[in-house]
C-alpha cells in the first residue's frame, strides 16, 4: 500500500512541476486550441494551450518506472502502447497547430496508426497466452482462446476513441479517468497481485489529479489528442493484459456512453433524414446545451465512475 501511495504522490508532484513548466512554453509557442465553429459555448476557449497531456503522461511514466520490474515484458508493452498512442495524438495536435484549424490527421490516417498498434498488441496477447477474462461481479475467469485476438483489437480501438470523445469539456476526460485508474489499480491488486500494473494505474491517477488543477473550468490548458489517446491506450492495455477488458464496459461506462451517443446520433440522423436524438453528440455536449455547467457535468461523470467502481471493488473483495 505504501508503494502505491508513494508512486501516486511522486506522479502528482512531477505532474504539477511539468504543468507549471509546460504551460508557459505552450503559450510562447502559441500552441493554442482551435475551437470548432459549431460549438458556440466554447468560443471563449480559443487559444487555450493544448498538448498538456505531455505533462501528466511523462510524470506517470517516469514515476512508475522507478518502482516497476522492467524485466516484465508485458508491463513494458503497456508503456509502449500508451506512448505510441500519445505519439499519434501529438502528431495530430502539431498538424492542427500548423494548419491553424481544428483539423490534424485525417480519419483514415488516424485509424491506420491506431489499428496498427492494436493488431501488434493483439498478436502479443495471443503469443503470451493472455487469453483469460475476468467476468464482472462473479469473480471467475474464462479462457476465450483465439477469441482474444479480435477482442483485443476492438478493446484498444474502442477505448482509445471513447476517451478521445469524452475529452470535450474542462476536466471531463481527466476527471473521469482518475477514479477509473484508481479502481482499475485496486481491482488488479485484489485479483491477481500484478504489482507493476497497479503501480502504473496509480501513477496515472496521481498525475491526472495534479493536471486537473490546471484543467478544471475554466481550463488553463487542454490535454489535446496527445493526452486523450495516451489515456485510452494505457487504460485499454492495462485492462486487457490484466484480464479485465470487460470491466471497461462497467467502470468506464462514461467513456462507453460517449461512443454510444455518437453512434446512435449518426444512425438516427441518417435513418430519419436529419433528425437528432441529442441536441449535440457526444452526450456531454447535449447536457451543456441543456444549461448544465461544465463543472457540474464533469463532477457527475467523476461521481458515476467512482460509485460504479466502488461497487465492483465490493464484489471483488
Amino acid at each position: 500500500m505504501k508503494t502505491y501511495l508513494g508512486v501516486a504522490l511522486l506522479a502528482f508532484v512531477l505532474s504539477l512541476v511539468f504543468c507549471f513548466l509546460l504551460i508557459p512554453i505552450l503559450r510562447k509557442l502559441k500552441a493554442g486550441q482551435n475551437i470548432l465553429v459549431y460549438v458556440e459555448e466554447h468560443k471563449q476557449k480559443g487559444g487555450t494551450p493544448t498538448m498538456g497531456g505531455i505533462a501528466f503522461v511523462l510524470a506517470a511514466v517516469l514515476s512508475s518506472v522507478l518502482f516497476i520490474d522492467r524485466a516484465n515484458r508485458t508491463v513494458v508493452l503497456c508503456f509502449a502502447i500508451g506512448l505510441s498512442y500519445m505519439a499519434v495524438g501529438l502528431i495530430d495536435d502539431l498538424l492542427k497547430r500548423r494548419h491553424k484549424e481544428n483539423l490534424g490527421l485525417t480519419a483514415l490516417q488516424k485509424f491506420a496508426f491506431q489499428i496498427l498498434i492494436a493488431v501488434f498488441s493483439a498478436i502479443y496477447a495471443m503469443r503470451a497466452g493472455l487469453t483469460a477474462l475476468y467476468l464482472p461481479f462473479i469473480n471467475k475467469t474464462v479462457d476465450i482462446g483465439w477469441g482474444m485476438f479480435p477482442l483485443a483489437i476492438l478493446v484498444l480501438l474502442a477505448t482509445v476513441n471513447a476517451v478521445n470523445l469524452t475529452d470535450g469539456l474542462d476536466g471531463l476526460a481527466a476527471g473521469t479517468s482518475v477514479p477509473f485508474f484508481i479502481v482499475l489499480g485496486a481491482l488488479i491488486s485484489v485479483q491477481s497481485g500484478l504489482k507493476e500494473f497497479s503501480l502504473l494505474s496509480f501513477a496515472l491517477s496521481g498525475a491526472l489529479l495534479a493536471y486537473l488543477l490546471f484543467n478544471v473550468s475554466p481550463a488553463s490548458v487542454f490535454m489535446g489528442d496527445t493526452g486523450s489517446l495516451a489515456l485510452g491506450g494505457f487504460a485499454s492495455a492495462l485492462a486487457l493484459f490484466s484480464s479485465n477488458a470487460l470491466y471497461i464496459l462497467t467502470v468506464g461506462v462514461c467513456f462507453v456512453f460517449s461512443v454510444i451517443s455518437v453512434v446512435l446520433q449518426v444512425i438516427y440522423y441518417k435513418a430519419t433524414g436529419g433528425k437528432r436524438i441529442f441536441l449535440m453528440a457526444p452526450v456531454h455536449h447535449h447536457f451543456q446545451k441543456k444549461g448544465f455547467s461544465e463543472a457540474r457535468i464533469s463532477y457527475a461523470y467523476f461521481a458515476i465512475t467512482l460509485c460504479l467502481g466502488g461497487a465492483y471493488l465490493w464484489f471483488a473483495l
